[in-house]
């Protein structure tokens, strides 16, 4: 019993030792894990997120890489609106008498030159009235005649007082008819001098007042138009100008002499410039704007009155940070550029946030949250790109 007694204490105090032995060991697996899990954590907060580009992908992407400079920047209020020309610059052509339409000598687009024949007109009325002038020219000359022959009798004391005023006053009468009806075949475009020498013109010609292009042609061939009937449209497109409308809220920031940059729809990708010469003084109710007018710089394209335009009126400058659009990547509601630095042929970009301010053209005000050492460069674009890598990089980290 007692040698039992001495194997059963034995094998209680080796079991008690295994036991310890095994807890010490869980212990020491655990402390083991906590520690490289802090050592990883600190690892990976000790390194700063970046993308590396070998040099060929640097090439592909044709990086643009430089130091920020200040920039003249401009504040700007935007507005919309549409060529329009000058009234001095557009036409409309009538008759004074009603005709039939004879020929008609352009189409809508042809450039047509001061006084250049766009269509005949013919009608009876057209020639009566040049026999109407013949008449009067006529009678205007035999009471010339008598006229004078009385104002010769009269000098001489043989002629009455009252006959030669009579012969004055009706010579000058038909005079002024002779002139009246003169002016009137002038405005049909008809020479009163070949009338006089006995030509009766059959038709008579509508000329262009200006140098443009015919914008519309509202006659047909045979048509009889009425007088004052509106018959062609030229526009000289030469003076063709930018109508903007600028809102009651910012007309107090817009005045003659600011620059403006515009884009008009039918020409995408362009961005013309024009200097605003005229500011309206009185308000459109419906939309509640002033009408502003700017000279166009760079006439590029077909520009055609009644073209919609959207504009931005430079108010102004300051010297601020900028980078391009393309510069600048979005991460949710976060704004960031990337740093670069080459390492052998190899670069690295680390991601910097920012604040976005004012935008003009592609040119974007930043600010840094950190402050950055003034010489740094920076990746001028494919930011997104860059953006669009670091994630894929960290997705494959967390998986792993």
């Amino acid at each position: 019993m007692k040698n039992l007694s001495k194997y059963t204490v034995i094998g209680l105090l080796a079991m008690l030792l295994g036991m310890t032995s095994c807890g010490n060991s869980k212990s020491d697996t655990s402390e083991n894990k906590e520690a490289n899990s802090e050592m990883k954590k600190e690892h990976s907060e000790g390194e700063a997120e970046e993308v590396m580009l070998t040099a060929k992908q640097f090439d592909a992407l044709k990086m643009e890489i430089d130091t920020l400079q200040m920039r003249n920047m401009s504040g700007y209020v935007k507005a919309n609106g549409q060529l329009e020309v000058p009234p001095q610059n557009e036409a409309t052509i009538t008759t004074v008498v009603g005709a039939n339409v004879v020929s008609i000598e352009v189409i809508e687009g042809d450039k047509v030159n001061k006084g250049q024949t766009v269509a005949y007109l013919s009608h009876p009325n057209i020639i009566q009235k040049q026999t109407d002038y013949l008449n009067a020219y006529s009678n205007s000359q035999f009471l010339k005649k008598e006229y004078e022959r009385q104002k010769t009798l009269y000098d001489a004391g043989v002629g009455s007082g009252a006959n030669f005023q009579k012969a004055e006053a009706e010579y000058l009468a038909s005079r002024s008819m002779v002139k009246g009806l003169e002016a009137q075949l002038q405005q049909l475009s008809i020479n009163a001098t070949g009338v006089r020498n006995g030509t009766i013109y059959q038709r008579v010609s509508l000329r262009s007042p200006i140098e443009g292009f015919v914008q519309k042609v509202e006659i047909k061939t045979g048509q009889y138009v009425e007088p004052q009937t509106d018959l062609m449209e030229i526009v000289d497109t030469h003076h063709v100008h930018a109508d903007l409308m600028v809102f009651e809220k910012d007309v107090y920031k817009v005045k003659e002499g600011q620059k403006v940059s515009f884009n008009v729809q039918s020409i995408p990708g362009k961005e013309l410039t024009a200097e605003i010469y005229s500011v309206g003084k009185t308000f459109e109710q419906n939309p509640k704007a002033i009408h502003v007018h700017a000279e166009i710089e760079n006439k590029e394209g077909n520009l055609i009155p009644g073209m919609y335009i959207q504009g931005r009126i430079q108010t102004d400058n300051a010297k601020i940070l900028a980078m391009p659009e393309s510069a600048i990547a979005a991460d949710g509601n976060r704004f960031f550029v990337f740093s670069s630095e080459k390492e052998g042929d190899n670069w690295a970009f680390t991601p910097i946030e920012i604040a976005k301010s004012n935008q003009d053209g592609e040119w974007i005000a930043i600010e840094f949250l950190t402050e950055q050492k003034s010489n740094i460069k920076y990746a001028f674009n494919n930011a997104y790109y860059l953006m669009a890598e670091m994630k894929k990089g960290e997705s494959e980290e967390h998986g792993h």
